[in-house]
């Protein structure tokens, strides 16, 4: 049986004979069904309609589906001391792109940083040879394709290695996820915030929202606490979501600097 993906957030369902009835991603407030009503596709449709782009973003693999379809995210393939990490994920899973991974040493983990990016998260692991998914324990009930692959993990913080650290940042999703990367992939360090903290067009600042499509602004409440959180952390670059949306250099006072522009603003 086909897994049916969702033509507006790309989340890729279990098996069914038929698409499921309805997509519970798109149907919550910080997604939407598109405009011509939910529509459903596959993988191997997918693989026939679409290309992957595989190319560098400021110095790192990334991997993203070319043109126009759903979330326009790209994976990035990171060479930390936890491993080869897969950060985030895509729709479609293709040849070109696990062997470019592969060329490049492999994926020995996947991480995401929310359920908008889950995408096809057990297509690739399959491909993959079977790696593991890391997700956050509060966004388990997003998961539509569940595989005991999956493991999800609890608490504010997970350190991986001495040079990565998951921090659950929480505000777009309670298990909302940002990874740092003390030692690279640039002199500085660098932040992977996913939507939590979602670097904005003009590259110098990041934003705070619950639902980016609807214009829903995040609760005051878990802005502050994401600003606790990251306190102390050192990073000179932050790495957006989606291609060559990243602030390279000084992302650290740029995100200090975006705090404080996001309260005085609400507070106004």
């Amino acid at each position: 049986m086909p897994c049916f993906i969702c033509e507006t957030c790309g989340t890729q369902f279990a098996p069914s004979a038929m698409p499921p009835s309805h997509c519970p991603i798109c149907e919550d407030e910080r997604q939407y069904v598109g405009w011509a009503g939910q529509r459903w596709t596959t993988h191997d449709d997918l693989a026939r309609r679409y290309r992957l782009r595989i190319e560098e973003d400021a110095g790192l693999l990334g991997i993203g589906v070319a043109g126009d379809f759903a979330i326009p995210q790209r994976a990035l393939l990171l060479p930390t001391g936890a491993g080869h990490l897969m950060w985030e994920c895509v729709s479609l899973v293709t040849e070109d792109a696990v062997a470019a991974l592969n060329a490049r040493g492999g994926v020995d983990r996947i991480v995401i940083s929310h359920p908008h990016f889950y995408s096809a998260m057990v297509e690739w692991s399959d491909a993959l040879g079977g790696v593991p998914i890391l997700l956050h324990e509060a966004d388990r009930q997003w998961v539509q394709r569940p595989s005991d692959r999956i493991e999800f993990w609890r608490g504010d913080s997970l350190r991986l290695s001495d040079d990565v650290t998951l921090l659950r940042v929480g505000g777009h999703f309670d298990g909302s996820t940002a990874l740092h990367w003390k030692d690279g992939p640039r002199e500085g360090g660098a932040l992977f915030p996913g939507d939590a903290l979602q670097v904005v067009l003009d590259r110098r600042h990041v934003t705070f929202m619950y639902s980016y499509p609807n214009y829903i602004p995040m609760k005051t409440r878990d802005v502050r606490a994401m600003r606790v959180l990251l306190e102390g952390l050192r990073f000179a670059d932050v790495y957006g979501f989606t291609w060559g949306r990243n602030i390279l250099g000084g992302g650290r006072a740029a995100v200090d600097a975006s705090f404080e522009r996001h309260l005085a603003a609400i507070a106004a």
